[in-house]
């Protein structure tokens, strides 16, 4: 407790008058880039498995907290210890079956019981209800994580893919609808369709436990290795990618899945 204060005092003196006139100048819209960068760069921490990364980058989200939380403090927004008693008092509430006597029976139950309480939660604030029953999480959120879940709360509702088949032969018909807007030069039916295809495949891998962010990432990575492999071979012979055609390329990339596996 006594490092979070200390934390708190160091942001203090940053803001001060005789402090960083960085910091000074900062408000929550000029800030909130950087809370956005330091969440991914303590994801890809967590998928290197570096514990000391992964140390250093809870460090700096940490900061990013105590920081945006002091500028809410300094305008009389609101405290830290507001901030911190509002999510101590949610997890209470949300957890009765571990601070109160409510018994789950299963996960799905317990699901369950979390959007009971938050549904209840957001009727106490007073806002109005959505159109829909559909919970959107935030725009910020990357699209292929954002349409996982956004599908995950459609099937809470009951509107689910029979099976997989049926996914599957919806994205069949995707991809043909953008080959025929393809076709027709229609960069808006193109734009349409590539969306639909990706929506898709994020419910696809919804369906078979797959985080489709993970997987695209994870993709993006493989990717990466075995172009870097494909440049070394055509420094090895002095060459570039536009010296070959396209059969060459793809001779090029089968050596080079070899060389660089999975």
């Amino acid at each position: 407790m006594q490092k979070f204060t200390d934390l708190i005092d160091i942001v203090t003196r940053l803001r001060a008058p005789n402090g960083c006139p960085w910091d000074q100048k900062q408000t929550p819209q000029s800030f909130k880039p950087y809370l956005i960068e330091e969440a991914h760069e303590l994801a890809e921490a967590i998928d290197l498995g570096d514990p000391n990364h992964v140390r250093e980058e809870l460090g700096d989200m940490l900061f990013q907290v105590v920081f945006l939380s002091c500028l809410y403090n300094d305008a009389g927004h609101l405290t830290m210890d507001e901030v911190l008693r509002t999510i101590i008092d949610k997890m209470i509430r949300r957890h009765p079956h571990v601070f109160g006597d409510t018994e789950v029976a299963s996960e799905e139950a317990l699901r369950s019981q979390w959007n009971a309480i938050k549904a209840r939660e957001k009727q106490d604030t007073g806002k109005p209800p959505r159109d829909n029953s559909l919970s959107l999480p935030p725009a910020s959120l990357p699209a292929l994580k954002r349409a996982q879940r956004v599908s995950e709360s459609a099937a809470r509702t009951g509107f689910e893919w029979p099976d997989l088949e049926s996914v599957f032969c919806k994205i069949e018909e995707e991809i043909a609808e953008c080959r025929e807007a393809i076709a027709e030069q229609n960069n808006a039916g193109i734009f349409e369709e590539i969306g639909d295809i990706l929506f898709l495949l994020a419910n696809l891998g919804r369906l078979t436990n797959i985080n489709t962010e993970d997987a695209l990432q994870a993709a993006i990575t493989k990717f990466d290795g075995r172009f870097t492999t494909m440049e070394r071979h055509l420094l090895a012979t002095g060459k570039q990618f536009t010296d070959l055609d396209f059969d060459a390329l793809l001779a090029l990339w089968r050596q080079s899945k070899k060389d660089a596996p999975d």
